[in-house]
């Protein structure tokens, strides 16, 4: 097994070859565990309300420069019935965190309406943020059955860092959502943003380790990509002390983190992250080769997809499913080995 000291030694290495090797490593162990196939999840981002204030997203409640949308419910069954003719297999349904039964119980409806689209065929991944317990039981009772809900960084005082404190953003908080997700039956899934304000090669070793432990069968982390409208940007042009690594090394930092992490936990799902092609136009192909099995492409109708800006530079354009020689599971769930292994 890979020790604490050999994954900051790689993270921090600049040998070509060495990180080359580790690549395929991760890729020939990704081929041996759980075969050739990318999955793919069609990506409904239904709405940039939030009621949260994260100090590096750009739909945080405090972005009065952001312009606000909610999709009609027949625009979010459209997405979905796109994506079961596409046989795309599976979707997650993304928005801004909102709380409340107006729109606790929308969800609920939205993924029964959902299981009805070929006799219970796609696969739903919600993507909402911290619940109650209550809540995630109605959603998983309703048909949805992964979540993803990101814990960002494992370290609490960068947690600390990067979100206000108000009370509202808690690291315990977070924690005891991704405990009831698991404890529920969720495929819980989880990750962690890479190039941090703040962030060393002992962060992110730490996140690998943590990522383990919990024992999530998939994972969703992806660069830091700044954007003007947040309070992290300011803080990073103020704070000698915020500086982070520039886009070529964030770019390489997650790909190493795709490969360590499969080369600790062979057979769990790891998605190419979409903010990957912030950074780099073939991002996510890279990060596929670096030992990535899922993709999400984003189906959100094409009017809307600007105003779901979590950073600058997101891509928006239509999907064109350039995953390069990929062998794409047409109409699979894809759900997690590692899940069904546990279990």
């Amino acid at each position: 097994m890979i020790s604490r000291k050999e994954i900051t030694e790689l993270l921090l290495s600049k040998e070509p070859e060495i990180i080359s090797n580790l690549y395929k490593r991760a890729a020939d162990l990704k081929l041996q565990t759980i075969g050739p196939k990318v999955h793919l999840r069609g990506l409904i981002e239904i709405s940039n309300i939030c009621r949260k204030n994260c100090l590096y997203c750009g739909i945080r409640k405090a972005n009065t420069l952001c312009e606000r949308y909610t999709l009609t419910d027949e625009e979010i069954m459209t997405c979905a019935k796109h994506a079961y003719a596409a046989e795309f297999g599976s979707i997650v349904i993304q928005g801004g965190e909102r709380t409340g039964r107006q729109f606790t119980e929308r969800i609920t409806s939205l993924v029964e309406r959902i299981k009805f689209i070929g006799n219970g065929a796609l696969g739903i991944t919600l993507s909402l943020g911290e619940q109650s317990e209550e809540v995630y039981k109605e959603w998983f009772e309703a048909g949805a059955h992964r979540y993803l809900l990101r814990i960002e960084t494992s370290d609490p005082d960068l947690f600390r860092k990067i979100h206000p404190n108000d009370g509202h953003h808690t690291y315990d908080r977070r924690i005891k959502a991704l405990m009831d997700l698991k404890s529920i039956g969720y495929q819980a899934g989880s990750g962690v943003m890479i190039g941090l304000p703040w962030q060393n090669a002992e962060h992110l070793a730490s996140d690998l380790l943590f990522l383990r432990e919990m024992d999530f069968p998939m994972i969703g982390m992806g660069p830091y990509v700044p954007h003007d409208d947040t309070p992290l940007t300011v803080t990073t042009t103020t704070d000698p002390e915020a500086s982070f690594p520039s886009v070529a090394d964030r770019l390489e930092l997650s790909l190493k983190m795709i490969s360590l992490l499969r080369i600790l936990v062979p057979d769990i799902n790891i998605a190419a992250s979409t903010a990957l092609e912030a950074l780099h136009p073939k991002g996510r192909i890279m990060a596929i080769h670096a030992g990535a099995n899922i993709v999400m492409p984003n189906i959100t109708p094409s009017d809307y997809r600007k105003y779901y800006n979590l950073y600058d530079r997101k891509a928006i354009l239509l999907e064109d499913l350039d995953l390069g020689d990929a062998e794409i599971g047409f109409g699979e769930w894809g759900d997690s080995l590692h899940f069904f292994n546990k279990v």
